[in-house]
């Protein structure tokens, strides 16, 4: 498959999805730039709106490009759960070989993601998913302290706890779930073996990633040099729209510096 290819030379081979919850603004940015990037007539576009009952519900209620499903919740739900669930109701709908998930806070600047993702799919039909287990670029030698610094306490704890000593779990020093700010799955793949997003009290995805495993389908990773060339992501962004962090929080800040840059840059108009 040629990478530079467009989304409609595979009509309706995928659909997109991403979940609402309170962030009107970051929730507009993200789909107008979509809508740059694609032809709704041949990649359907689906937003599941978790009940924010607020602006950004009624800014998705006037696009007649979007499928939209509005959640009503009964009973309060954290917000993993609700997103996964969300999730569920749109796989269960969606007739494309493909589904591609994003976050109303990754805004896609290059069309090209579309075919590049699809190509790994495509070419290797074991490969039930492709995304990026990172969420954001943090370059070599912020990557390296990283995982230096989580390996170290890693096999620190585990050292206390063979010494008998009181610890805290270690925790893995290797990411390994992709993330979905822009994941693409096989959902036909999903369907067939009755699987879905949400079966547990995991990240959305998480569970999946492993039955999908073990059933011995693989998931392919990018770097996040590779998957950072076409798109940002805010970390967290949607946290931070809707409240989540105080004012000073660092994610917060990042928050409204990239707003600030996207207006000064007029991708809003």
């Amino acid at each position: 498959m040629n990478s530079t290819s467009t989304p409609n030379e595979h009509p309706k081979t995928f659909s997109i999805v991403l979940v609402n919850y309170k962030t009107p603004e970051i929730t507009k940015i993200c789909l107008e730039l979509l809508h740059q990037h694609i032809d709704t007539r041949h990649t359907p576009v689906w937003v599941v709106d978790n009940y924010s009952a607020d602006e950004s519900t009624e800014y998705l209620r006037t696009l007649d490009w979007i499928n939209l499903i509005e959640r009503t919740i009964s009973e309060p739900e954290q917000g993993h759960i609700a997103h996964g669930k969300a999730l569920d109701r749109v796989l269960e709908r969606v007739d494309t070989d493909y589904l591609l998930l994003i976050h109303t806070d990754t805004f896609i600047f290059d069309k090209n993601v579309f075919p590049m993702l699809l190509s790994k799919c495509v070419d290797n039909p074991n490969v039930v998913a492709v995304g990026c287990v990172e969420q954001l670029n943090r370059g070599l030698t912020r990557t390296f302290w990283r995982f230096s610094s989580r390996l170290f306490k890693h096999y620190f704890r585990r050292l206390k706890i063979a010494m008998g000593l009181r610890s805290r779990d270690p925790k893995p020093y290797r990411e390994t779930y992709l993330k979905s700010f822009c994941t693409l799955w096989n959902c036909k793949l999903v369907k067939e073996h009755g699987l879905h997003f949400s079966m547990d009290d995991r990240v959305p995805g998480y569970t999946l990633q492993d039955r999908m495993t073990a059933l011995g389908y693989a998931v392919e990773m990018l770097s996040p040099r590779k998957i950072f060339s076409y798109l940002d992501h805010i970390q967290a962004g949607t946290v931070s729209a809707a409240g989540g962090y105080g004012a000073n929080h660092r994610r917060t800040k990042m928050y409204n510096n990239i707003l600030k840059r996207l207006n000064k840059d007029g991708l809003k108009d």
